[in-house]
């Protein structure tokens, strides 16, 4: 005959354990000896390993007595439901660590990968990487707003940035971020957009400049990020529109007698 101990021992787990599962009904208890002690025989012993098992197992204590009394048909069925349930837990923590992997891996957690590659590109390019949280923080809302049309626009957007003339802008852009709204040079910076702008438009048409279609107060609210993290670009902006352009996250030609959308002035 076994003390308390001694069957936690044997079972390999604790006093405690042997208690709870006493509390649970898991475990009959003995009756005391004539010294006061419980004595627990060969067969307690047994029963307390099929627990001890089926716990570690991942069985929920409500169903160990259960499976306990169930004959071997009953017993298999539903260890093979239970590890179906493992299963499932299993791929939804790997789903978990892979959320988590794509933490240390920045752009990756919210960007598609067409977006990503495009911002690798430009660090590529040698764009300055305040610009590039620019594109990225823009790239965020967009891709979550209308997700169908990234595949379209970041093909557009590699055709543009492999013109060595907006790789400068980005560039100068990019020394931009440490001018005052006063430097002469974001003037030069507005004549070199609006020029390259122009050109593209005249050669491609205007949708090549900009087809993003979507809603004004959507793209004023990208407009609002991007003048946030680039103080700059609303001067530039402001700029741009004396020639001939308007808005940053959906460009538009300015009739100089009518509106971006042909409205009266």
């Amino acid at each position: 005959m076994l003390t308390i101990g001694e069957l936690a021992s044997y079972a390999g787990v604790t006093v405690r354990a042997v208690r709870h599962y006493h509390a649970k009904g898991l475990l009959p208890e003995p009756e005391r000896d004539h010294s006061g002690y419980r004595r627990y025989d060969a067969g307690a012993l047994v029963e307390l390993i099929k627990i001890r098992t089926l716990a570690e197992a991942g069985v929920p204590l409500a169903r160990v007595r259960e499976l306990l009394q169930a004959d071997a048909g009953e017993l298999a069925a539903a260890v093979a439901e239970i590890d179906e349930r493992l299963q499932a837990e299993i791929r939804e923590r790997q789903r978990h660590r892979e959320r988590l992997a794509r933490l240390t891996a920045g752009d990756n957690l919210v960007l598609p990968p067409e977006v990503v590659e495009f911002l690798d590109r430009l660090r590529a390019l040698g764009v300055d990487e305040r610009i590039v949280q620019v594109e990225r923080d823009g790239w965020i809302p967009l891709a979550a707003h209308s997700p169908e049309r990234v595949p379209e626009w970041t093909a557009r957007k590699r055709k543009q940035i492999a013109d060595p003339h907006l790789i400068d802008f980005y560039l100068t852009l990019g020394q931009a971020l440490d001018w005052t709204d006063d430097d002469p040079r974001l003037v030069e910076l507005a004549d070199q957009l609006a020029s390259h702008l122009t050109h593209m438009a005249d050669e491609h048409g205007e949708d090549y400049v900009d087809d993003t279609d979507i809603e004004p107060p959507f793209a004023r609210l990208m407009d609002t990020l991007a003048f946030t993290t680039a103080p700059p670009a609303r001067r530039l902006i402001e700029l741009l529109q004396k020639r001939g352009w308007t808005g940053w996250t959906k460009l538009e030609r300015v009739d100089r007698t009518r509106g971006p959308t042909g409205t009266q002035q």
